[in-house]
């Protein structure tokens, strides 16, 4: 008889649990975290339309797929990774020199009934002086902290590192590019206009991180509880575009409380819908709870990118997504407060019983 035991959230309308099973992770298949091609997200109207169907029965169902054929080619992808690879075999007091944009190994734990996330992070935030699409920087309305990031004193650390500035920026901006192409799937896939969210992601909320999972001793059996790489949770934003290596430890809680391995597929990203869309889609759209785990010896490195929409946009619940049957569910409230509010929620510098969500 199968057995289950329950994993706790906590949000903003306070503490939330999910029913998990005891049982190992098994490998997902093909129709529970599909393959969408993006080959044709460039071409005309109706190619877009097909994608867009696709996206939204996943987005339905788990909240999770792949896309390839994504456009990012694998020879940046890859120099971003020697990046990351030449940043975090540092030592300790070389990597702290990055300041803020540096958290170490146990520095964090996302699930606070869980033990400290066994990862380290490199931290680069939006940046107008980076958006390809912004034609002067100096006129964004962003407060300093989605602009620090253009001043040289940000790269400290780094410049020993051979391209990684140049590097890691020209990764940042074209899976910038492909997030924006995405959102406009989105809006198809909402029913709406392609161009229905075009005025909220102008300046948008948009992390790239580089992560390294440290290998642990010795191997240990799948079925054994070690430190959690990241701990369960859902994601704050919009979506997240991931790239993986091939080490695995990705798992995603399905609608019948199964861990599900996102095994590795080579040349695709893994994509997953987070909180703010989850809301904005009146929970039509899933945010699905995940977590990582490095049992290996050998390091996992994954590179996650978080789009949000712009910060002091305010965002409420699609018109699609609303009838007689389906009031909203939430009111309207800018990304960049959910973001702020929902940070300091995690580092313990708001409760939830302090927050303004309770009767959302």
């Amino acid at each position: 008889m199968a057995q289950y035991t329950q994993v706790e959230l906590l949000t903003l309308h306070g503490p939330v649990f999910r029913r998990v099973s005891t049982a190992p992770p098994r490998p997902a298949t093909d129709d529970e975290i599909p393959i969408i091609d993006l080959s044709t997200i460039d071409g005309d109207f109706e190619a877009r339309k097909n994608i867009a169907s696709k996206i939204k029965s996943a987005a339905e169902n788990i909240g999770f797929f792949y896309i390839k054929n994504h456009g990012i080619e694998n020879e940046l992808i890859e120099r971003a990774l020697e990046s990351a690879q030449a940043f975090f075999g540092q030592t300790n007091e070389q990597k702290g020199q990055a300041h803020d944009r540096y958290r170490g190994v146990g520095s964090t734990q996302i699930n606070k009934k869980e033990t400290k996330d066994r990862k380290e992070t490199f931290f680069v935030p939006y940046n107008a002086a980076y958006d390809p699409t912004v034609a002067n920087p100096a006129t964004t309305s962003h407060d300093e902290k989605y602009l620090h990031s253009g001043n040289d004193s940000f790269w400290e650390g780094t410049d020993h590192i051979p391209a990684f500035k140049k590097t890691t920026i020209e990764f940042w901006q074209h899976r910038l590019t492909l997030a924006r192409k995405m959102i406009r799937i989105f809006a198809l896939a909402l029913d709406m206009p392609e161009n229905y969210f075009d005025e909220v992601i102008t300046r948008p909320g948009a992390d790239g991180l580089y992560i390294h999972y440290p290998g642990l001793p010795e191997i240990v059996p799948v079925d054994t509880e070690t430190d959690v790489g990241i701990g369960s949770h859902t994601d704050i934003q919009c979506i997240t575009l991931l790239w993986q290596d091939m080490s695995g430890g990705l798992q995603v809680l399905s609608a019948n409380d199964e861990w599900l391995d996102a095994r590795p597929i080579p040349g695709t990203l893994v994509v997953n819908i987070g909180d703010f869309l989850q809301r904005l889609s009146n929970n039509r759209f899933k945010s699905t709870v995940h977590r990582v785990y490095n049992r290996q010896s050998t390091s996992r490195y994954s590179m996650p990118f978080f789009l949000g929409f712009n910060p002091d946009s305010v965002c409420q619940v699609v018109p699609s997504c609303i009838d007689d049957e389906h009031p909203a569910l939430y009111e309207p409230i800018t990304c960049g407060k959910w973001h702020r509010d929902r940070m300091a929620l995690a580092q313990g510098k708001l409760s939830w019983q302090e927050s303004d969500y309770k009767s959302s």
